[in-house]
């Protein structure tokens, strides 16, 4: 009787077999060996040579996927926002610190932070929602963010503190992006590509929200809402947190009265101001009830 294994054993060494064989051989060289002795995909210089670029772009954009593939990740709820939005406590601290130092516009600013701290809080409750109500799903929602400081904390702590898994999509950056302690080890992912780290926000978002920030967060908003209005990926919820900050910042009605989008473009995207008002949506939106009514299933939107 021939043997299973025999069956489906590998004809030739892997990868991993070959690099490790290499390292053992060239400790013994009383140098290191050149560049051109070296397998290709163990050498790191000729991987950086600016002709590979389409190499590690696909790369880059293989792992994360690879990963989320092997752990049955297929819907996802991505949040964007500033990463200058503390938490609440730390907030107050400033504050009472401001305060107690007599510095009257240490204490405006630290005042200032103290109020958009509320978004810091409903980020994280909202987090804390999608993954409570969905965790025992067959396919749960599973929090996405830049995986930063702020509302990025924010959205990874909720999910932690619920209990479940989510994922960062971390950027180098020329000021080093440090990953926030809440995100799933596994699920801490790094890019040097934004292209290819906007694409990864998407493929399996079944909503987005939105929450106060500054150009990357405006960037990344307006980036899906163009792929939206255009037609190049399904409609999904975007969700704006805060309509007065939204309104104040951009003038949807003045793009419309000038021609600039359509009537109509305006309904892309709902305002929200509480967590539980973002979750009641997404419920409607997706037939979320119990885990045997449903669970927002998503796949690739890109």
């Amino acid at each position: 009787m021939i043997r299973s294994d025999k069956l489906t054993a590998r004809n030739f060494p892997s990868a991993q077999e070959e690099a490790a064989q290499q390292a053992a051989f060239d400790a013994a060289f009383d140098a290191d060996p050149p560049s051109a002795y070296q397998l290709a995909f163990t050498d790191t210089d000729f991987l950086l040579r600016p002709e590979l670029r389409p190499v590690r772009m696909q790369l880059e954009l293989l792992k994360p996927e690879l990963i989320q593939q092997e752990l049955d990740i297929q819907s996802t709820v991505v949040i964007f926002g500033s990463a200058r939005i503390a938490d609440r406590e730390s907030a107050q601290a400033a504050v009472e610190a401001a305060r107690a130092a007599k510095d009257e516009a240490a204490l405006q600013r630290a005042e200032r932070r103290l109020v958009m701290s509320g978004y810091y809080e409903e980020a994280r409750r909202f987090a804390r929602l999608i993954t409570e109500h969905t965790k025992d799903f067959a396919h749960p929602l599973y929090v996405v963010t830049g995986g930063g400081p702020g509302i990025m904390e924010a959205g990874n702590r909720g999910a932690h503190e619920a209990g479940g898994r989510s994922i960062g999509l971390n950027i180098v950056l020329p000021h080093e992006q440090r990953p926030n302690q809440y995100i799933t080890p596994e699920l801490c992912f790094r890019f040097h590509y934004f292209g290819l780290r906007k694409m990864h926000f998407l493929i399996r978002s079944v909503a987005l929200a939105a929450f106060p920030g500054g150009y990357g967060t405006l960037d990344e908003l307006f980036e899906t809402l163009t792929l939206i209005q255009t037609g190049k990926c399904r409609r999904r919820p975007i969700l704006l947190f805060g309509r007065d900050f939204w309104s104040r910042l951009i003038d949807f009605e003045l793009l419309i009265d000038t021609g600039m989008i359509s009537p109509g473009d305006e309904q892309l995207f709902h305002y929200v101001e509480t967590a539980d008002e973002a979750w009641a949506l997404l419920m409607k939106e997706y037939d979320i009830g119990s885990p045997a009514n449903g669970n927002g299933s998503g796949g690739d939107g890109t």
